[in-house]
């Protein structure tokens, strides 16, 4: 449709012409103590994208302040530096904090990971309940981790059949003309 690449697709606000302009706006609104923002200037410095060079140190200080001001990409990106002890001490504990708090506010993929967590640690009942939240929220994965789960008989056909009624459910509600 005409004039569908120049504006925003959810807030119709016009796109940026180049990269300058587009960082210039974001410094705003890191300036401004914009969480999200935060977190996308973050992922800049740690990608070494849109002009930025790589620096982990940097990308996880703008992270950590996301996250204490609630942006769950900010807790969930903090998560895995923590667990892979990429620019900051290796720290299980506050992996799993900051994992757990990206997943109470409805980060999927933190879900889903503190399922993978638990089987890993053989805590099956929790392992499928992390993975049917996740699964609900339309996270594929998920439904196909207690799918392999039933395959081994660690998971009920009763678990698995919810999973798959509730991916469902969620699939279908993106596909909602209401949506």
């Amino acid at each position: 449709k005409r004039g569908m690449l120049e504006t925003c697709l959810f807030c119709r606000t016009p796109l940026f012409e180049d990269v300058a302009t587009a960082n210039a706006y974001l410094q705003k609104r890191v300036d401004a103590k914009d969480p999200a923002a935060l977190s996308s200037r973050g992922n800049q410095y740690y990608y070494g994208s849109y002009g930025f060079e790589h620096d982990l140190p940097r990308a996880t200080e703008l992270w950590t302040e996301a996250a204490k001001l609630g942006n769950i990409e900010a807790q969930y990106a903090l998560a895995f530096n923590f667990f892979d002890g990429r620019g900051v001490p290796h720290d299980e504990e506050k992996a799993l904090w900051y994992l757990e708090k990206a997943a109470m506010q409805g980060q999927v993929d933190a879900r889903h990971k503190l399922g993978w967590l638990e089987h890993d640690n053989g805590n099956r009942g929790r392992a499928v309940r992390h993975y049917l939240i996740s699964a609900k929220m339309g996270l594929e994965k998920s439904l196909f981790a207690i799918k392999d789960m039933f395959a081994a008989g660690r998971a009920s056909k009763e678990e698995y059949a919810e999973a798959l009624r509730e991916y469902q459910n969620a699939v279908e509600e993106t596909k909602s003309p209401e949506r």
